[in-house]
Parts: structure tokens; sequence; C-alpha cells
């Protein structure tokens, strides 16, 4: 458990996106963006336990990862400075957008980051090779189960301070933070661009 809020908790993509859903649609559009990164984390999981995950390693699939991952990042925090006027009062829920489309959000922001794959890859991937040769197959999934279910807290949490913050705050302040959590998103989108063009183009 311990391990997954370790993931979850560092300040990156998928926090900034819970934070500005929260205040601009409450608690279950925020917890929706972190349903979706669980699910990506969760195939990735799978990926790592079937042997497959060493098919992402190649240059190719990694430029591509960086890539879209540019692309969700840019395109989401850009949406989010442009639309933070329409944060109104606490008792105003949604804006239009639909559980759905932020499990998506949460889901692509998680699928192509490339720095899921190297903690997947890093950490699960040896506390896996160590946990086969020494515990039973139950074990296993109940470590697994751990990690994720400490991923979950972690979610919950940041959806109740986001949708706690817009109850609190002024919608001044809210657009503020909303404008903020969208250029965070930009920022890390050309992180990952850079990362892409250094892949394709310096290598």
């Amino acid at each position: 458990m311990v391990l997954g809020l370790s993931l979850s908790a560092p300040i990156g993509p998928i926090n900034a996106a819970q934070l500005d859903k929260g205040l601009r649609g409450g608690f279950m559009h925020s917890w929706a963006v972190g349903l979706g990164a669980v699910s990506a984390d969760i195939i990735y999981m799978l990926l790592v336990y079937f042997g497959m995950i060493h098919l992402l390693d190649a240059p190719f699939i990694k430029a591509f990862l960086w890539l879209f991952g540019f692309f969700v990042l840019v395109y989401t925090g850009v949406e989010s400075i442009l639309h933070s006027g329409q944060i109104e009062t606490a008792e105003t829920r949604g804006s239009g957008v639909t559980l759905f489309s932020s499990f998506v959000s949460g889901f692509l922001m998680s699928l192509f980051n490339p720095l899921s794959i190297l903690f997947w890859l890093g950490i699960y991937g040896s506390i896996l090779a160590k946990a086969v040769n020494e515990y039973p197959m139950q074990q296993l999934l109940i470590y697994s189960g751990a990690i994720v279910l400490g991923i979950l807290l972690w979610d919950v949490t940041m959806a109740a301070a986001s949708s706690m913050f817009r109850k609190f705050l002024t919608p001044r302040v809210l657009k503020a933070i909303s404008v903020l959590s969208g250029l965070s998103l930009v920022g890390f989108g050309f992180y990952f661009g850079v990362q892409a063009a250094r892949l394709l183009f310096f290598r």
C-alpha cells in the first residue's frame, strides 16, 4: 500500500488533472480521472506479469508514447486554461463534462506516460521477480492488490481535497488554481515532447 501511495503522491500530470476536475466538477469527476489512471496502471501490471513490458522498450514505441503523451497533456492543459472562466460557485457541478470523459482523460494520461512504464518495469518488475520465487500466487495477488489499493486511497484523498477546495475558495481563486493546473499539464506535456524529440532526432 505504501508503494502504491508513493507512486501516486508525487506531483505529476494525474494529480494536476484531478485537482482541475475536482474544482470544476466535484468529487466524482476528480475520482473518475484517478480511476482511469489506475486502470492504465493495472494494464501495465499485467504486461509486467506476462513479460510483455519489454516490447514497449523499443525506441520507436517509446518515442510514440512520449509524443502521444505530449499531445494528451498539452490538449488537456490548454482546455483547462481556456475553460477556467467557467468555474462558478460550489453548487454548480459538472460544467458539461461527463464522468466517462474524465475517466478516459485519466486513462490516456497514465497509459501514454513512459514514466509509468519505467516505474512498473523497475519497481513492480523487481518485486514480481522476487515474489514469484519466494511466495505462492495467492500471496503475489495480495501484494499487487495492496499496491492498487494504495493508489486508490491517494486518488480518493485527492478527489476529496479538490472538491473541498471548491466549496471554500472564492471563484477567482478557483479560476487561478485551474489556470495553474492547466499550465502544469502543459509543462509536463512539453517535457514529454522534448523526450520524444530526443529519441527521434538526437539519438
